[in-house]
């Protein structure tokens, strides 16, 4: 059986899914793709088990044929080749491939399709749509924040809660904690799942940053998106996430308006000199003017620098984990920031100066002990 199809249009596509195939899989068909030509039309899966992604490209052929393609050289042959139709001529019985381009002719070993996994199917329980923007928005600005330890594993991935007229995607380390609240996303349902931080990643790389429809399917082990000619299937973290609405803070007296990129800059130049094992920095309000400063006591390394401010609260001084600041403040897109604290021992909410029309965004970050503090 034979297909043509043109290279780049090919590499295009897996590469829209390789990222799905791990570098040791528990069996070794999970490192091919799986070719399913039917109707002349390609449809390529690959799976780690846990996250499996689809797409389609048109193709010319006659015939219908099912095989598994090593992944790594059939990706490394369409590299080397320029822009080009190449004929892929495949024996289903032998499971062999063959690529014929204008160079010449490059043959490798497939599977038996029969035994590439089955990939589960939507059942339809649960779904809604959004656009692919809200939806990539969304997940840059939680999926830093969550954790990477697997002994706490709820707090690995994006957990989601959908009520009938919006949709909260909430991320946590436990040193830090991201709220997104998004008013038009209508799910039309009231439930909750946590997400996985590899499919999140999977699915940042593939949205588009526009309207384009996402369609989500989703029931009690698996969610289901399908936008464009891309599928993506992935398993939920099934462990029950904690109650992140204990540890925000609701009485902050003390509320700081700043410029984001200035505080920014700053916290950036001066964990320089902070300790690379805390990477603490301490920030000291007084008035108008804010002190951002660290110090690294065993090799005599110290800086401080001084910001205008606009404070409404009392005199304070907290310290902060400046890596962690550095990537909440990166993941705002407002010109200014509020900081709103309470005591130096509690945490600091920092938010937008002004939120989307559709978008409520809160970050909180936990203090760190100042030394000589009392």
């Amino acid at each position: 059986m034979k297909f043509i199809v043109n290279t780049d249009q090919l590499l295009h596509k897996l590469q829209s899914i390789s990222g799905t195939i791990v570098s040791k899989p528990v069996i070794p068909i999970l490192d091919h793709f799986l070719f399913d030509i039917a109707g002349g039309k390609l449809t390529i899966t690959a799976t780690d088990l846990e996250t499996s992604m689809s797409t389609a490209i048109d193709v010319q052929s006659e015939e219908d044929v099912r095989i598994a393609v090593p992944s790594k050289m059939c990706l490394d042959t369409l590299k080397a080749l320029p822009n080009q139709p190449v004929t892929f001529t495949i024996n289903s019985d032998k499971n062999s491939i063959e690529l014929k381009s204008e160079f010449g002719r490059y043959k490798l070993v497939g599977q038996n399709a029969d035994d590439y996994p089955k990939i589960p199917e939507t059942t339809s329980e649960n779904s809604f749509k959004m656009e692919a923007g809200v939806l990539s928005s969304s997940i840059t600005k939680t999926i830093f924040a969550s954790g990477n330890d697997e002994l706490r594993l709820s707090l690995t991935g994006v957990y989601v809660q959908l009520f009938n007229d919006n949709a909260v995607f909430v991320a946590t380390d436990a040193n830090r904690l991201v709220k997104v609240e998004r008013s038009d996303i209508k799910p039309g349902v009231e439930s909750n799942f946590i997400l996985p931080k590899k499919a999140l990643n999977l699915l940042k790389t593939n949205l588009p940053h526009d309207d384009t429809e996402v369609q989500v399917d989703f029931n009690d082990s698996n969610a289901f998106f399908a936008f464009d000619d891309i599928k993506l299937i992935c398993r939920l973290i099934d462990e029950r996430y904690p109650d992140y609405r204990a540890v925000i803070p609701t009485d902050n007296p003390n509320r700081l308006s700043i410029s984001r990129q200035d505080f920014l800059n700053s916290v950036r130049r001066i964990s320089i000199f902070g300790n690379r094992t805390t990477n603490q920095i301490n920030i000291k309000i007084t008035g108008s003017e804010l002190t951002v400063s660290a110090e690294d006591i065993d090799l005599s390394n110290e800086a401080v620098e001084r910001l205008g401010c606009d404070y409404n609260g009392e005199d304070m001084e907290i310290g902060f984990n400046s890596k962690l600041l550095i990537e909440m403040l990166q993941n705002m897109t407002t010109s200014d920031v509020v900081i709103e604290l309470s005591t130096p021992n509690r945490a600091g909410i920092i938010l937008p100066s002004a939120n989307d029309d559709n978008e409520d965004l809160l970050m909180l970050i936990m203090p760190m002990m100042i030394a000589g503090a009392s």
